[in-house]
């Protein structure tokens, strides 16, 4: 699989477009979850996120981790693919929240004002994919 440097202009070019991403969540069986979201990614501190709801399956999945939550995101435009994986924490501090949703905005819309809105953090440690 072609690797990618965790700050290569490619990337962060990819990242700073508009593209809808895949989230995958392993529930406490062992079988993943995988639903649409729009992830954001920082390449100076290797953070991806996604704002969701309080209580969604991926929310649970990630907090009913025996160990380390693991995730992965999978984009793809075409030809042209990516894939960010690491090691998921959800958090519910306000300041946390609203750099999630300013980044969220900045790359997609400002989203609808949601008092149970959580966010997902994700240190990312691997990186793939084929891009322009």
């Amino acid at each position: 699989m072609p690797r990618i440097a965790f700050d290569e202009p490619a990337l962060v070019n990819f990242m700073s477009t508009y593209h809808l991403a895949t989230v995958t969540t392993l529930r406490p069986d062992g079988t993943p979850h995988v639903v649409p979201v729009g992830v954001t990614y920082d390449a100076t501190t290797r953070t991806a996120r996604v704002i969701t709801n309080e209580g969604s399956v991926k929310v649970r999945n990630v907090e009913a981790s025996d160990g380390p939550a693991r995730i992965a995101f999978g984009h793809i435009d075409g030809a042209h693919w990516l894939t960010l994986e690491g090691v998921a924490r959800v958090t519910r501090d306000p300041d946390e929240i609203a750099e999630a949703v300013r980044r969220y905005a900045e790359r997609y819309r400002q989203p609808r004002e949601n008092p149970d809105r959580v966010a997902i953090i994700v240190d990312v440690d691997r990186i793939m994919g084929r891009l322009p």
